[in-house]
């Protein structure tokens, strides 16, 4: 069963109680399953730590031009959240003191920062790799057409959100029309040499299921949207990643709605493979929310499973090798080949 169509605001606009994430806690808190902490330790032998943090995510907003019915972050244009330039200076503070390899922007829609362009060359200049979470449609807004050029001159890798290779189930998630105008940014990313092969301008897209059921392999997945994008469309992109729907915000509230939150923590935790927590996003990035909080993971965060330190008071030392926060919806990350913001973990 597929979710309706999107509402057209936002669980924080409409004044939901789950859009309080305390209230999504107690929710999935209801759901009888095994501990997740106690599924890993038995697994592996040993609690879930983090290492070094290699990705800085930085969730610069909850404004998005978009409002999708799975959406964890609730985003949308209602939304007026926007990280500050004090959080904004405490992060290249630690880009530049701190080992860090790669600056993950998301949102929201990441480009909608006042200061985006600014992020991407500062942390560009200090060496940094820049991915941008991008939902392909905010790049056909008036004052955001020139974003493909410019994220070519800089070398940044577009991590493009895109459902479906298909129409109908595309705008089934995120509205009429959004597929046809993904379509159009991607063959203008081609056209800049995005996702051409051989070319260094890295286009990945993530997709993730229109349902309740579990992504298929990662690898045979690929194989099928390289051929039919190729085949129905006419455009190329570099890689795929595979994400499972997360428990969390708007797709809860169509499991509460359709009556299928125990079935679907069921089969999430039904599926949950030891050899996928090697790989998991908590283990090597910080997520760092838009007021500067720090967490785990984005999904932590959309949860308010807040770590005691923030960004602007933050010893990284005392972060490694800190026990992991991990609650039910941490089976979405487990499950099959493994779910993470790099894709499949197995």
């Amino acid at each position: 069963m597929s979710p309706p169509r999107p509402s057209l605001v936002s669980l924080s606009a409409r004044r939901l109680p789950l859009a309080d994430p305390a209230v999504q806690r107690a929710r999935l808190a209801r759901v009888s399953v095994p501990p997740f902490a106690d599924r890993v330790s038995d697994a592996t032998g040993a609690p879930l730590r983090a290492g070094a943090i290699q990705i800085l995510q930085l969730n610069l907003g909850k404004r998005c031009n978009q409002t999708c019915r799975h959406c964890h972050v609730d985003a949308g244009p209602d939304r007026d959240e926007v990280m500050s330039d004090t959080v904004l200076e405490a992060a290249f503070s630690l880009l530049e003191r701190a080992s860090i390899g790669t600056l993950d922007l998301t949102g929201g829609a990441p480009e909608l920062h006042p200061r985006f362009r600014e992020i991407v060359r500062r942390a560009r200049a200090l060496g940094v790799h820049v991915l941008d979470r991008c939902n392909l449609t905010i790049l056909r807004a008036p004052n955001y057409r020139d974003l493909p050029a410019f994220f070519a001159e800089h070398g940044v890798e577009i991590v493009a959100s895109l459902p479906w290779y298909t129409a109908s189930r595309t705008d089934a998630q995120r509205g009429d029309g959004v597929f046809e105008d993904s379509l159009k940014v991607i063959r203008e990313l081609n056209a800049m040499g995005y996702g051409m092969a051989g070319s260094r301008h890295v286009l990945t897209i993530v997709t993730n299921p229109v349902g309740t059921y579990l992504s298929p392999p990662q690898a045979s997945l690929e194989r099928d949207w390289h051929r039919e994008l190729e085949r129905l469309h006419g455009v190329q992109f570099t890689r795929l990643f595979t994400i499972q729907n997360m428990p969390i915000s708007r797709f809860l509230e169509f499991l509460e709605e359709s009556g299928q939150i125990e079935s679907y923590l069921a089969r999430l935790s039904a599926a949950f493979n030891p050899a996928a927590v090697d790989g998991l996003m908590c283990r090597n990035t910080l997520s760092v929310g838009w007021d500067g909080q720090l967490y785990d993971c984005d999904f932590n965060q959309m949860l308010g499973m807040a770590l005691p330190q923030r960004i602007t008071d933050l010893d990284p030392d005392a972060l490694l090798g800190r026990a992991v926060l991990t609650d039910a919806h941490c089976y979405g990350c487990t499950a099959g080949g493994g779910s993470s913001c790099g894709g499949a973990t197995t």
